[in-house]
């Protein structure tokens, strides 16, 4: 599917197994993502313990999702610091990516 091949993946610390305050961001990201036709959020991956976890969005052009959930993650403080990576196609040998760190 060419339409989604670009991907952010954001790996973030959670430190709680209390996931109500990720559930509530993930709301946010997909209203931001639909609001800027701008893709779509995938569902994420936390530890066990809750220690840290990942984020995942699809769509067609990953600097375009980028500005459309980059505000959304900066509001969260749990997000401080956490890496996103912005990949340019399908998960492949080869395929450009970059790293953005929310500030902390």
């Amino acid at each position: 599917m060419a339409s989604s091949d670009h991907a952010l993946i954001v790996h973030f610390e959670y430190g709680s197994t209390d996931l109500s305050r990720l559930f509530a961001l993930e709301e946010l990201i997909e209203q931001a993502l639909a609001r800027h036709s701008a893709g779509e959020f995938d569902g994420n991956e936390v530890a066990v313990d809750g220690s840290d976890g990942f984020l995942y969005m699809y769509g067609p052009d990953a600097d375009r999702m980028l500005a459309a959930v980059r505000p959304v993650l900066e509001g969260a403080d749990f997000m401080r610091g956490a890496r996103v990576t912005l990949r340019y196609g399908p998960p492949e040998d080869g395929v450009r990516e970059r790293e953005v760190v929310i500030p902390a």
